[in-house]
């Protein structure tokens, strides 16, 4: 086991190395310059050309591009994503701060999908057949396809706009006030939870059915076990294992979702805070989320592979 783990962060880290060389990469490629962009926003309009220089310079932005990359990612290894060039703050800090926001909504949103998802498949999977497993199947269904902004919409429209029960837009830290932290978080978490109780629906179903037809349960229906009792103590842990597996890519959606939640419900987490890098052609800040978000991303597959195994105990990692 430890070998096995060993071996993957090793893959891991040349991963992360990948996405940092790519990032870095194209936000050289694309349009425009973040020093002018810093000039033109603030009170330096009338900036000279020796001013503009000393400002590439500040930043390390006069260098080629292969020691600006290595200048940064030497950085990035000590913990120093750099600072913003617009705003000049900390981006490591400014991640820290925000960090927490989108980590709640989006573990709570995960955990939802988690509990959530298994119980409808499993429903539906064994009243197959009946309008109950067409009526879930049909809901999985649009939960997976639809888009998270047009389900926040119709969210905001209806629980907010018609029936004025929650907030619509804003954070506040439950530490500040736990009631409006619930109710402002009650749509974002929702919407975000859309797809994980989706797709943990569908998979379940199909691996209840999948499960339900072979020997051993068989044998238990023939002992006498009631069916609530084969379906939980038999079929569930068996099925769920392809679930866990699907809980990476569930984890990569919630991110994705969540630049579109945050920014929709104007809630100041980190992937607002991409976006508001990516408008302002701040490289600081969008290659220090994205770097972020790759090891989040990695890290929470390599637990996804070590859930599996101990699931499963018949798999031996070598």
């Amino acid at each position: 086991m430890s070998a096995y783990i060993a071996r993957r962060l090793v893959h891991a880290a040349l991963v992360v190395l990948l996405v940092s060389i790519l990032i870095f990469a194209v936000m050289r490629l694309l349009p425009g310059d973040p020093v002018l962009m810093f000039v033109t926003s603030g009170d330096m309009l009338a900036a000279s050309a020796e001013q503009i220089a000393k400002l590439r310079h500040d930043y390390g932005l006069d260098k080629p591009l292969p020691f600006q990359y290595v200048d940064w990612i030497t950085h990035v290894a000590q913990g120093d994503l750099g600072r913003s060039i617009l705003f000049h703050y900390s981006v490591t800090d400014e991640i820290l701060r925000r960090l927490p926001i989108s980590m709640s909504l989006g573990i709570t949103a995960l955990l939802v999908g988690l509990i959530i998802g298994p119980i409808i498949g499993a429903v539906s999977a064994v009243k197959r057949g009946t309008w109950l497993d067409t009526l879930l199947t049909v809901a999985a269904t649009i939960g997976i396809t639809a888009p998270s902004f047009w389900v926040a919409i119709i969210l905001i429209y209806v629980f907010g706009l018609k029936l004025g029960l929650l907030p619509v837009y804003g954070y506040t830290s439950p530490l500040t006030d736990f009631g409006t932290s619930l109710q402002q978080s009650l749509l974002p978490v929702l919407v975000l939870s859309v797809f994980p109780i989706a797709a943990a629906a569908r998979q379940t179903r199909s691996s209840v059915l999948e499960v339900l037809q072979l020997d051993y349960v068989r044998t238990a229906r023939a002992k006498g076990l009631n069916e609530q009792t084969t379906i939980f103590r038999h079929v569930l842990k068996n099925a769920l294992m392809p679930v866990a597996t699907l809980q990476g890519e569930i984890f990569r959606n919630v991110i994705a979702g969540s630049v579109v939640v945050e920014t929709v419900f104007v809630i100041p987490g980190m992937s607002r805070l991409l976006v508001d890098g990516m408008l302002s052609q701040d490289y600081a800040v969008v290659q220090g989320v994205i770097m972020v978000v790759a090891v989040a991303v990695v890290l929470g597959n390599l637990c996804v592979d070590l859930i599996y195994g101990w699931l499963d105990p018949r798999i031996q990692y070598t």
